[in-house]
């Protein structure tokens, strides 16, 4: 059965080709931009009055009156330095392996959108339980819960070292993340830590590899069982037709034959994907990935 690691890109040691020497990690360029922030944080305490948090840090009633971009904001506010100082441990404890296997658009969309989860849930209960979860939240540990998330389903059997001591399976560490994140979501005891939206991270991170990595499963099998099928016919001597590839322009990939179908339509996709990230995609490229998907689930 074909497995992700057969695909360059999904190697732990694969790097992006492209133009230039030299090619900064995402996961770095996060960690700085982290400080600087927190240094103008700092700045703006101490001679604006706190301007930055009463704008950018996540409120549930502000985010009631439309300031939305507090979603993504509050991500790059920090209480202090120790608070800061654990993030960075984090992101780069598991941001580098995440960006190496997923890529630096997957792994920039997982950080992002692990931490919008993680702020949704938070408002949410803040406007229904407004005094145990109605405060203002920042920081980047949602996203970084969904890069541990990532992680942890990932290398489900690596180990790592809990508190710099402990040897612990990383499938291990997601279960107890995940447990003490919902035990305190469900019984608030400090409100000065947002447990709902490590909750709200950690199973984003965890819908994002589960949907992500099984359509590439999917997408990896097909293509392993048509390049069979084709070493097959090239070996009892059979040959394509030459007037298929005119009608394969004339006609649209609709009728092609599966096996030409995955090699000359969504091949090509998939190889696009690897480069620049899914976001490259044309309307119609989506749909062929769709009708592609759409063929598998009837095989």
């Amino acid at each position: 059965m074909a497995m992700l690691d057969d695909r360059h890109y999904m190697r732990p040691d694969y790097r992006p080709a492209g133009g230039g020497r030299f090619h900064a990690s995402v996961t770095t360029v996060m960690m700085i931009t982290l400080v600087v922030v927190f240094a103008v944080q700092q700045m703006d305490m101490a001679y604006g009055r706190a301007a930055l948090m009463r704008w950018l840090a996540l409120q549930p009633s502000d985010i009631a009156h439309g300031h939305v971009w507090e979603l993504v904001t509050f991500q790059f506010l920090h209480e202090n330095l120790l608070h800061l100082a654990c993030n960075l441990v984090g992101l780069w404890c598991f941001g580098h392996y995440v960006e190496g296997r997923l890529g630096k658009f997957n792994f920039l969309k997982l950080y992002f959108l692990s931490g919008i989860a993680g702020g949704l849930l938070q408002t949410v209960l803040g406007l229904i339980f407004p005094n145990a979860f109605g405060f203002p939240t920042l920081g980047a540990s949602a996203g970084i819960c969904g890069l541990l998330a990532a992680f942890c389903m990932l290398e489900p059997e690596g180990t790592i070292l809990a508190m710099f001591i402990i040897p612990l399976k990383a499938r291990y560490l997601l279960y107890i993340s995940t447990g003490v994140a919902l035990f305190f979501t469900l019984v608030p005891t400090d409100p000065g830590m947002a447990h709902a939206a490590h909750l709200g991270g950690i199973l984003f991170g965890v819908f994002y590899i589960r949907r992500g990595l099984d359509l590439m499963q999917n997408f990896s099998e097909w293509r392993m069982s048509r390049r069979e099928a084709r070493e097959s016919k090239a070996a009892r001597g059979a040959r394509l037709s030459p007037f298929s590839t005119q009608r394969t322009k004339n006609d649209g990939s609709a009728e092609l034959p599966p096996q030409e179908f995955m090699s000359q339509e969504v091949d090509p996709i998939l190889d696009k994907i690897s480069a620049h990230g899914i976001q490259s995609l044309t309307e119609r490229e989506r749909q062929i990935l769709q009708a592609a998907r759409n063929k598998m689930s009837k095989k």
